[in-house]
């Protein structure tokens, strides 16, 4: 292991080079590095046609991450699992200016060990029956990329999905300190990622290993201290300061590494409206002991909702990043949590859920269809990638999607127990078929998976035959705000319902906790 100065670190990397990246947002990313080769390229326009690999969104929306990397020339291929926080890329991605795959983020977490060991993929049902099929687009994001690089595979009576492997030349880590034997810990970041099988991935490819660190240990670390050991890091680069904060939020935050000294502040009580009538229905379907995984955005307010029906502690929230128990973090500290209870590395997390570890997801809903597909990878001009919601969404034993009907303009006023819709959403979410399927209504049915669609005036269910709708607001008119604003017909259950007036009342609404179905 040597220490370099940033413009020779960057300087190793050659054209036409396979560069996988540590991260997930602005958490346990290189930005240090990511400005060394940004700023080389402006000055000598090299490296060029570089395959960037990334399992996770590695940006902020500002530019920042892999976003620096977004220059025509510079990449020729992405294999990423998700690209929301990097407009650049997605730009380059519409214009046809490079080619570019989205894999489901824990296949490419987990593709890293096939690769260190030198087996010839990974083989999972994650993306069956999804865009990620190769009978549907096979992970292809736009018509510049060619190259079949998923397979479909029989095995034991079975279909399975095939990633193939492919060497990295360069790896890049984003750790905390370096000590004298070479040693890596990530003792101040706020999740382990993949960072150990990234680094055995480019070592035994044959490629180099850089390391970004903040200090610089004068004696040897403990052995469990160790994330990633000397004999895989080639070189290490200094990072200052403002390069190197644990999240896009904070320098640091002690209660992301589960200090004890460090309280945690109170969850906040949402204010009433269409964001906190889905979370509490949304919160309905939990139950005692439940381990659950939030989808970022509008099912974050799950969690404000426990908080505030004092059944927070009676649940264990997940983060696919690795984080088990404690407060998931918002926005784009998305990823850590407050005083977790563990944090186990990206890839194993991954492992769990895949095996169907989780009992309950919460998860965003964009798009949906008359046959219970979601879209949330694709959609406008917004090329976002799947992220974990693929593996998340097609193995929870249960799912719950939470979105509004409309977008664009949505206005409602929640009072005396009712939903007004005050000015309607220019969009319907609910399309007679979604641009993209990130979930898979089929699969879902194969599995016998409940699912069920959560929104501000109603509530939908998965049903052989269909979309169903089961719930409608108080105050809500069924022909008007709910099948007038809908691409299709649902089916309109026989039982056919009213939400729970408690829902739109601005007290607590007394939420109790169902008991667990198995």
């Amino acid at each position: 292991m040597k220490i370099l100065p940033l413009t020779e670190a960057c300087s190793l990397l050659t054209d036409g080079a396979t560069v996988a990246t540590l991260g997930f947002g602005m958490i346990g990313q290189p930005e240090y590095l990511m400005v060394g080769l940004e700023n080389r390229f402006l000055e000598t326009g090299h490296p060029r046609d570089l395959t960037l690999v990334h399992s996770a969104g590695q940006s902020d929306l500002k530019g920042g991450g892999i976003d620096r990397l977004a220059r025509e020339g510079l990449l020729r291929r992405v294999i990423g699992g998700h690209f929301r926080l990097a407009p650049g890329i997605g730009k380059l991605v519409r214009e046809e200016k490079m080619e570019a795959y989205n894999f489901p983020q824990g296949v490419v977490a987990l593709l890293y060990r096939e690769i260190a060991a030198k087996r010839p993929g990974l083989m999972t049902h994650a993306g069956l029956g999804t865009f990620v099929d190769p009978r549907v687009e096979g992970g292809k994001m736009n018509s510049r990329t060619t190259e079949d690089l998923i397979e479909v595979v029989s095995l034991l009576d079975r279909e399975w999905l095939f990633y193939r492997s492919f060497p990295i030349d360069l790896g890049l880590l984003r750790m905390t300190a370096v000590d004298p034997w070479g040693n890596l810990t990530a003792s101040r970041e706020a999740c382990k990622l993949e960072a150990l099988p990234l680094a055995m991935a480019a070592h035994n490819s044959g490629g180099l290993v850089i390391a970004q660190v903040e200090r610089l240990a004068e004696v040897p670390f403990t052995p469990h201290e160790v994330a990633v050991p000397g004999i895989y890091v080639d070189y290490v680069v200094l990072s200052p300061p403002e390069y190197h904060q644990q999240t896009s939020d904070y320098n640091f935050n002690p209660l992301f590494v589960g200090d004890t000294k460090a309280e945690a502040p109170p969850i906040p009580v949402l204010p009433l409206g269409d964001r906190k009538v889905i979370a509490r229905r949304a919160a309905m379907e939990l139950f005692e002991g439940a381990i659950v995984n939030l989808g970022v955005g509008m099912p974050e307010g799950v969690a404000s909702v426990a908080f505030e029906e004092g059944v927070f502690h009676r649940i264990t929230l997940t983060v696919e990043s690795g984080a088990i128990g404690g407060v998931p973090a918002g926005e784009l500290s998305f990823g850590a949590s407050a005083q977790p209870v563990a944090l186990i590395p990206h890839q194993d997390q991954f492992d769990f859920y895949s095996g169907g570890g989780l009992d309950l997801t919460f998860l965003g809903l964009a798009e949906f269809d008359a046959q219970g597909n979601v879209n949330v990878s694709r959609f406008g001009d917004v090329v976002a990638g799947c992220g974990g919601f693929i593996e998340i969404s097609q193995n929870a034993r249960e799912v719950v999607f939470c979105g509004t009907l409309t977008a664009s303009g949505l206005k409602v006023a929640v009072q005396d127990g009712k939903l007004t819709i005050v000015q309607e959403g220019k969009v319907s979410k609910a399309k007679q078929r979604v641009r993209q399927i990130t979930f898979s209504g089929q699969e879902a049915l194969r599995r016998k998976l409940p699912v069920k669609y959560v929104t501000e005036r109603c509530v939908f269910e998965l049903h052989p035959s269909g979309i169903s709708l089961v719930e409608i607001a108080p105050g809500v008119s069924l022909e008007r705000d709910i099948l007038a604003q809908m691409d299709f017909r649902p089916l309109i259950s026989s039982e056919l319902k009213e939400m729970r007036a408690d829902v739109f009342q601005p007290e607590p609404m007394g939420l109790s906790l169902r008991q667990r179905c198995n």
